[in-house]
C-alpha cells in the first residue's frame, strides 16, 4: 500500500516537470510576479522581448519630452528679446496659430487693409499740395543761452523761452521757429551723406540708437519702389559699431555705408543724454534732415517693413487727399490715459511726466471725448507718413519742440500740437489694425533701462544727479503759472496697458 502511494506520487512530480519544461514561458510569468526563480535553462529570446517593451516606452517618454521641449522654445523664441532667436520663429505657422488659439503666445492685432494690386499702376500725383495758410518757414539756427544759464555748449533744440513757444502756435504766412540743428548742438551729418540724400525725393526713413536694433530688410518692394525711394537709416556711432560686429556693413566707392538696402546715414556727436530722445531727432525731424524729400515714411528701427512704400503712400495720402497719416494707439485715445500707462511702465520719472501733462491741462487741453473731431489724441509713432509741405513741417517742429523742452514721450505731445494748430493741421488716423498688416514687429536687441525712468519722487533726481543736461529744460524752467492749483483729472484704466 506503501509502495503503491510512493509510486503514483513520482508518477505525478514527473508529468509535472514535463509540463514545466514544455511550457516554460508560463512558468516565468508566475515566477515573475512572484518569488519564483527562473530556470537556468530560459530562453533568451523572452528576455529580448520584455526588454524590447521598455525600450519602446522609455523611447515614447523620451520622444514626448522631446516634443515639448521643442514647443517651450517655440514659445520663448517668438516672445524674447534676442533678435537671433525671435528670427527663427515663423509666426504665420500652424504651430504658432495653435499656441496663440491656447493662449500661450500673443497673436498680433491685425486687419486687411485695402492697398491697390500693383505698384507699377499707381499714379503718382504731379502737382504738390498748395500752401495755403504758411506760406513761408524758417528756422532759428542760432542759440540764445540765457544769462541765468551755466550751459558752456549751444543746446540741439535751442532755449526757447515760453513766449516764444507760444508765439509759436500763432499761425501766419511767414513764421520763424526752432527747429532743431542749432548750430554747435551736435547731431552733424558726413559730406559724403549731406550729398547722397540731397538726391532723395521719395524716402523710407528708421533709426537705430546705442544699439538697441539691427536694421530688418524690408520684403514686397517692388523694382519700381527701389529705384524712386530712398532707404534711410539713421544711426548713431554705437550703433553703426554695433551692425559692424553683429551683421555686414558694406561700402560703396564714395563712402557710403550699407546693410542691404538701407543706406546708413551716421549722426555725429548725439544732442542728447537719453537714446530714446536721440531717437526722436530724425523720426520727427525728417524734413531737416532731408530737406529735398517731398514724400517720407517712418518706421521705428524695431519694424520690417512687408508691404511695397508706394503702395502704402497710394492708400494713406493720394487716394483720400491726406498730406500726413498715422495710426491710432491701440488702447489709449487720451493722454492722460497715455501718461499713466507711461508712469505705470516707467517710461520716464514719474514727477516729471505728472509735470509735463500739468503744463498741457492748464493750457486747456482737455481728456478725449467723442464730441472731438478726431479719432484719438494718442497715436502709434511707430509709422509716420507724410507729404512735407509747410504745415506738416511746422507742426514736426513745434511737435519737437515739446520733446527738446519736456519729456521725450512724443505719444503725450502729438494731441497737444495738433490741438494748438487747430484745423490747419489736418492729418488721417488710420486704425490700429492696419498699422500691424505693414509690419512685422521684432524685440529689441536688448531691453533699454535707464536710472532716470525709475525715479518716483523729485528728490531722487537732485541726490542721484539724474536730470538730463541737454534735454526737458522746460521741466526746470519756472513757468509763467500757477500749476500748484491744477488737479489732473481721473484716468480710468480701459486696458491692461502697463
Amino acid at each position: 500500500m506503501e509502495g503503491d502511494l510512493q509510486r503514483s506520487l513520482s508518477l505525478r512530480l514527473n508529468r509535472r516537470g514535463d509540463r514545466s519544461n514544455q511550457n516554460p514561458a508560463k512558468d516565468f510569468e508566475v515566477g515573475f510576479f512572484s518569488s519564483g526563480r527562473v530556470p537556468q535553462d530560459y530562453p533568451m529570446k523572452i528576455v529580448w522581448k520584455k526588454g524590447f517593451v521598455r525600450l519602446v516606452l522609455v523611447a515614447g517618454i523620451l520622444w514626448m519630452l522631446l516634443i515639448l521641449l521643442a514647443l517651450l522654445f517655440h514659445i520663448w523664441s517668438c516672445q524674447t528679446s534676442v533678435s537671433f532667436l525671435s528670427a527663427m520663429c515663423n509666426k504665420d505657422s500652424k504651430v504658432y496659430n495653435m499656441l496663440g488659439n491656447m493662449g500661450l503666445v500673443s497673436k498680433p492685432h491685425r486687419c486687411p487693409i485695402p492697398l491697390s494690386n500693383d505698384p507699377d499702376k499707381i499714379v503718382i500725383p504731379t502737382r504738390r499740395t498748395p500752401n495755403e495758410i504758411l506760406k513761408n518757414l524758417s528756422y532759428v539756427m542760432e542759440d540764445e543761452v540765457p544769462h541765468s544759464e551755466a550751459q558752456s555748449s549751444p543746446l540741439f533744440g535751442g532755449h526757447p523761452s515760453w513766449k516764444q513757444r507760444e508765439e509759436s502756435f500763432k499761425l501766419k504766412s511767414n513764421m520763424k521757429v526752432h527747429c532743431g540743428f542749432i548750430q554747435g548742438g551736435g547731431a552733424e551729418m558726413n559730406r559724403v551723406d549731406i550729398k547722397y540724400v540731397k538726391k532723395c525725393k521719395f524716402v523710407v526713413a528708421s533709426g537705430i540708437f546705442d544699439g538697441y536694433d539691427l536694421p530688418h530688410q524690408p520684403s514686397n518692394i517692388s523694382l519700381r519702389s527701389k529705384e524712386l525711394f530712398c532707404f534711410l537709416m539713421v544711426v548713431d556711432e554705437v550703433s553703426l559699431k554695433f551692425m559692424r560686429e553683429n551683421g555686414t556693413v558694406k561700402e560703396d566707392g564714395a563712402g557710403g555705408k550699407w546693410v542691404g538696402i538701407w543706406r546708413l546715414v551716421l549722426l555725429k556727436h548725439p544732442p542728447y543724454d537719453e537714446p530714446r530722445r536721440n531717437g526722436k531727432v530724425p523720426k520727427i525731424l525728417t524734413h531737416r534732415l532731408f530737406p529735398q524729400a517731398q514724400y517720407s515714411i517712418w518706421i521705428d528701427g524695431k519694424m520690417e517693413l512687408i508691404v511695397d512704400p508706394l503702395l502704402i503712400l497710394e492708400r494713406y495720402l493720394w487716394r483720400g487727399r491726406h498730406t500726413f497719416a498715422i495710426a491710432q494707439h491701440k488702447h489709449h485715445r487720451s493722454i492722460y490715459e497715455e501718461a499713466d500707462s507711461n508712469k505705470r511702465r516707467k517710461r520716464y520719472a514719474r514727477p516729471l511726466i505728472d509735470l509735463h501733462i500739468k503744463i498741457y491741462y492748464y493750457e486747456g487741453m482737455k481728456p478725449w471725448s467723442s464730441n472731438k473731431k478726431t479719432n484719438s489724441d494718442v497715436p502709434e509713432g511707430a509709422i509716420i507718413i507724410r507729404e512735407h509741405t509747410a504745415i506738416n513741417n511746422l507742426f514736426s517742429c513745434l511737435w519737437f519742440n515739446e520733446v527738446h523742452l519736456f519729456t521725450p514721450r512724443d505719444q503725450l505731445s502729438f494731441g497737444y500740437v495738433a490741438y494748438r494748430l487747430g484745423d490747419a493741421f489736418k492729418f488721417f488716423m488710420f486704425p490700429n489694425c492696419e498699422y500691424n498688416s505693414l509690419f512685422v514687429l521684432h524685440p529689441h536687441t536688448r531691453e533699454h533701462s535707464s536710472p532716470i525712468e525709475w525715479v518716483k519722487q523729485l528728490d531722487e533726481l537732485k541726490k542721484g544727479n539724474l536730470r538730463e543736461s541737454r534735454g526737458g529744460l522746460g521741466l526746470f524752467t519756472p513757468y509763467p503759472g500757477d500749476l500748484d492749483s491744477v488737479v489732473l483729472p481721473n484716468v480710468t484704466r480701459t486696458s491692461k496697458a502697463g
